[in-house]
């Protein structure tokens, strides 16, 4: 009993109720810092989730997801940093020397820096693709060379479905080209061929008025956004006139309104006989030489079977 008389005596306690008093005021500041964050991170979410339905990008589900992936990592980034920073100054505040465990920590982070090199560079890219927006679940794309539509993006993996099902997975960090496809808008792009004897501006009109009666239809009328572009006559090919055009639509909707404009691009085409042109040859003389006339003859000669051939008089 003496002995615990004699500890506590020797105890300083107005240094003890000084330390509890900062640590309390530390984890006071620490409360009412990440309350800010959680209160500013709500208003990002709100924010980046209303600017995407506002732009038309994408839905309200896949814009409230893209949002809270970037909210949430932030909000675990800043959490672990505030409170690993609030527990080293409450460790320095109880007489804890902190100094080797800064330099422990220096050591197991590079150590885990060059044994996960690729894990961060796939995080810190996933991050990106997701921050910038620059592809969506939902969207097609073609990554490195792969073409299909984007499954799910993660912060390591983007996974990507083909046309004929396989599915291919991409890890962030290896994507070294993303082609969007479907991002904001899209567009049919058609090269047309006709023949050469058809007058150019004649069959223009007609593409343009196939394409306005294509823009009043209602269905295919709200998936397109512009008048149809025309580019012009774009190649002289062997057996064509190539005429470039291109429809404006909606996302991933270039290809039905594409397909349906070419169907009624072929009747429009046969109803004013306009040839569209298939490959062939023609033979050409040149301007010395005169064409020469051909004529089949279906003459056949009958030879009686039994009749035995004449001999030599």
């Amino acid at each position: 009993m003496d002995l615990l008389v004699d500890y506590f005596s020797q105890v300083e306690w107005e240094d003890i109720i000084f330390s509890g008093l900062r640590i309390l005021l530390i984890l006071i500041v620490v409360w009412i810092g990440l309350h800010l964050v959680r209160k500013a991170l709500d208003k990002l979410y709100s924010r980046l989730a209303s600017q995407d339905r506002a732009k038309d990008q994408i839905a309200a589900g896949e814009a409230a997801k893209r949002a809270d992936t970037i909210v949430r990592l932030l909000r675990q980034g800043v959490y672990v940093v505030v409170w690993l920073m609030a527990g080293l100054i409450v460790l320095r505040e109880i007489g804890m020397d902190i100094a080797p465990i800064l330099a422990s920590a220096g050591i197991v982070g590079l150590a885990v820096g060059f044994g996960a090199q690729n894990l961060v560079r796939d995080v810190i890219s996933g991050f990106f693709i997701i921050l910038e927006n620059q592809a969506r679940v939902g969207d097609v794309a073609i990554i490195n060379g792969e073409a299909g539509i984007i499954e799910a993006i993660n912060f390591r993996t983007t996974i990507l479905r083909d046309l004929s099902g396989t599915v291919h997975v991409f890890s962030n960090g290896a994507i070294s080209s993303l082609s969007n496809m479907t991002r904001d808008w899209s567009a049919y792009l058609l090269d047309m061929g006709v023949a050469y004897k058809e007058d150019t501006d004649h069959v223009i009109e007609v593409m343009k008025r196939v394409a306005s009666e294509l823009k009043e239809d209602a269905h295919f009328g709200p998936l397109i956004l512009d008048d149809l572009e025309v580019f012009g006559v774009n190649q002289f090919a062997d057996s064509a006139v190539v005429i470039r055009v291109r429809l404006r639509t909606r996302p991933m909707h270039q290809w039905e309104v594409g397909r349906e404009y070419l169907r009624r691009i072929k009747k429009a085409f046969d109803a004013e006989g306009i040839e569209i042109p298939f490959p062939h040859r023609s033979v050409y003389f040149g301007e010395a030489s005169r064409p020469v006339a051909m004529q089949l003859s279906d003459d056949r000669v009958q030879v009686e079977p039994d009749t035995p051939p004449k001999g030599p008089d």
